[in-house]
């Protein structure tokens, strides 16, 4: 250690150059990176509803699906819509009334539960499959075509629409959110640290640590859509404790040994040994969530975790040469800090204890129980606002036709057509379908299939499936389109054990089950993992009891208060939040309770080791706390996409309820288990024992 911090004090320009240069194909690589829009990508690839996508694209050449509101349009106008939206490239097939029969034939004559299905109140509706999948690029130019050609009375339904939309709005915010969070970040830190100057070299640091991130993320071949938005906001966020901590340490040895460059080797040494441990359990909280059989958690996870370690290599290398290198413009741009001495807060504290113990107490128990009853919603059109097409649309579909799902079935080709039509009956007899169809259902059991037209025929029937058409009055993610789906695959799985329910609402009920499953595997994997690093950096057995209890203390508060609220929150909100809520605070805790330790084995008692313990690591918390809150508030009130908005509230509310666990609650834990933590820490429990034989020994003398 002391010759690689010599080594970065002594070549500071140098590894200042190569930083600089290394932006350049990390430019390359982040432009390079692809990003998904499509959550329902991530499920794992054994479930029916996944295989069942895989099977409409192999057998029939179709992958995303759209039901299209054609509005106060005659059958003439119509059936030219048809003709456009069949021309636009990868738009695969559009089935309409005239795919069956001429526009000269009356509508009337279609069965009544038929036609009032697919025909209302001047609206009339189309199927289009393209023959991409939901979330390709090419569909996701298609949709934005279809839209075009279809005209402003047309509303284009479906997750593909839903995608684009996603894409649309995220690419005209996603360059804002990181330009509010650096500025936020930078005004707080610019009042509270001693330095107007000294902010903005941090945020250097960090963007280049950043930008190495976000290039190397082209190995990858793509990320989502949820973590590029959040990946610059969190890196920043999580990895700015460690310049803070850097800086102090700076400017400590700075006072005591007045040489800089001495001053900085020094600084870095301790660095590296003051942030390994809580970088690692930061890094083993992201590792966790590569756990998820739900693979956006692995998505977020390696990004961030790569992150994490960008931001420490840049923290003790790139942080300390552009320090030493602009040393003099930070000195000509000292000033006061607002931050005042803690040493009578710190008192406080140890002082009154005890109540703060029973706040604890008392508070506990509805966070836990507002954490386990908080709303979550899986819809991702709740994500949207109001005002975008795709919500449009499916208001129109929904308050006009009453459908809020297509379902689609996929069963064996082979199927006699009197089962076919038993079938679908009792499809038809489930609560909520409107209607169901299926080539079998329009033919009739006496009728050859070769009656209709070549498209529809192999875009009904290919391979060794025929595929049916179910329309549902229940929207995505409901209740009652889960009972649905459920009641309508024990039909489907009687006639077809093989047979299966794909579509929107069918991928998400089985992202409820699998994201629910999975929240609990992670949970448990992060504490132990966590339990773990936390008892090997501190050599202790309760130690980690104790701020593994802090830190979950301050996290149940956090994503308890939306059950008290009445908020909603996105489905991956809490499980995300939970590890970087943990990743943030085991920083501020572990700084304390290693000062903590450092005391206690330098000869102070009980309550002066928490004392000081306290009072030295309050500005950095406060810092580090207030500079997380700035940069994550600033989205949260910016962002119109609800599952980015509510994240970065969720940051910023926890950060600020983190520090003052940290500051009030972790203290009177120190306190009362000091001598339990004593008996159970590694040097602790030795120095401890030699003392108390040393006193028997002049005791008997």
């Amino acid at each position: 250690m002391d010759r690689f911090s010599a080594a970065v004090v002594k070549h500071r320009k140098i590894i200042l150059i190569v930083c600089v240069l290394l932006l350049i194909p990390s430019v390359f690589g982040m432009l390079g990176t692809r990003i998904n829009y499509d959550m329902l990508t991530y499920l794992p690839k054994n479930l029916d509803t996944v295989k069942g996508q895989d099977i409409l694209m192999d057998d029939y050449g179709k992958g995303a699906f759209s039901i299209i509101v054609v509005q106060d349009q005659t059958p003439a106008e119509t059936a030219a819509i048809k003709s456009k939206i069949e021309k636009v490239d990868h738009v695969d097939s559009v089935i309409w009334y005239n795919t069956l029969l001429s526009t000269d034939v009356p509508m009337e004559i279609i069965p009544d539960k038929y036609y009032e299905a697919f025909n209302k109140d001047g609206g009339t509706l189309m199927a289009v499959f393209f023959d991409s999948s939901t979330s390709a690029d090419e569909t996701i130019e298609a949709i934005g075509q279809v839209r075009q050609v279809a005209g402003s009375n047309s509303y284009v339904t479906g997750m593909s629409a839903l995608v684009k939309d996603l894409k649309d709005l995220c690419e005209q915010e996603e360059p804002h959110y990181v330009g509010l969070a650096v500025i936020c970040a930078v005004v707080a830190m610019m009042i509270l640290l001693d330095s107007w100057m000294i902010p903005v070299i941090f945020l250097a640091s960090i963007g280049m640590a950043i930008m190495y991130n976000l290039g190397t993320n082209i190995f990858l071949g793509e990320i989502s859509y949820i973590t590029k938005a959040l990946s610059a906001v969190l890196q920043l966020a999580v990895t700015m404790d460690y310049s803070i901590f850097l800086w102090h340490s700076f400017e400590e040895e700075q006072s005591i040994q007045g040489d800089k460059e001495l001053a900085m080797a020094t600084a870095i040494k301790h660095t590296i040994s003051s942030v390994i441990g809580s970088s690692v359990t930061t890094i083993a909280g992201f590792i966790a969530l590569c756990f998820m059989s739900f693979t956006l958690g692995k998505d977020l996870g390696i990004v961030m975790a790569k992150g994490v370690v960008f931001g420490v290599i840049g923290c003790v290398t790139t942080l300390p040469a552009l320090i030493l290198v602009f040393d003099n413009i930070i000195e000509k741009t000292r000033h006061r800090s607002i931050i005042p001495d803690m040493k009578k807060l710190s008192k406080f504290v140890v002082k009154k204890s005890p109540i703060f113990l029973a706040i604890f107490l008392l508070v506990l128990g509805p966070a836990v129980y507002g954490y386990n009853n908080t709303n979550i919603y899986y819809d991702m059109a709740g994500a949207l606002p109001k005002d975008m097409n795709y919500v449009i649309s499916n208001n129109k579909l929904m308050d006009q036709f009453d459908v809020g799902n297509a379902h689609m079935l996929l069963v064996d080709k082979n199927m006699n057509k009197a089962d076919v039509q038993e079938m679908i009956g009792e499809l038809e007899d489930v609560k909520g379908v409107k209607a169901a169809l299926a080539m079998d259902s329009l033919t009739g059991t006496q009728i050859p299939d070769e009656i209709f037209p070549d498209e529809v025929r192999s875009t009904l029937k290919s391979g060794k499936y025929q595929l049916m058409l179910v329309m549902s009055e229940y929207r995505t993610a409901s209740k009652e389109v889960n009972r649905q789906i459920t009641a309508m695959n024990k039909i489907v799985k009687s006639y077809d054990d093989k047979g299966m329910i794909i579509g929107e609402a069918a991928c998400t009920k089985d992202l409820m089950k699998t994201t629910n499953r999975d929240f609990a595997i992670v949970s448990a994997i992060s504490v132990v993992l966590i339990f773990i690093i936390i008892a090997i950096v501190l050599k202790s057995g309760s130690l980690p009891v104790i701020l593994v209890a802090t830190i979950y203390f301050a996290i149940f508060i956090n994503l308890g208060l939306p059950y008290y609220t009445g908020t909603w929150l996105p489905f991956i909100a809490p499980i995300c939040l939970s590890t970087i809520q943990l990743g943030a605070t085991v920083d501020y805790a572990i700084l304390m309770t290693t000062r903590y330790k450092r005391e206690r084995l330098g000869g102070c008692d009980r309550d002066e080791a928490v004392m000081t313990a306290l009072s030295t690591s309050i500005p950095s918390v406060i810092v580090s706390a207030l500079g997380f809150f700035a940069a994550t508030f600033g989205v949260s009130v910016y962002s119109e996409l609800d599952i980015i908005s509510s994240m970065c509230s969720l940051m910023a509310r926890g950060a600020f309820v983190s520090m003052l666990a940290v500051i009030f609650i972790l203290p009177a834990f120190l306190k009362l288990f000091d001598g339990l933590i004593i008996k159970t820490t590694g040097g602790l429990r030795g120095a401890f024992q030699s003392k108390k034989v040393r006193r028997e020994e002049v005791i008997e003398a």
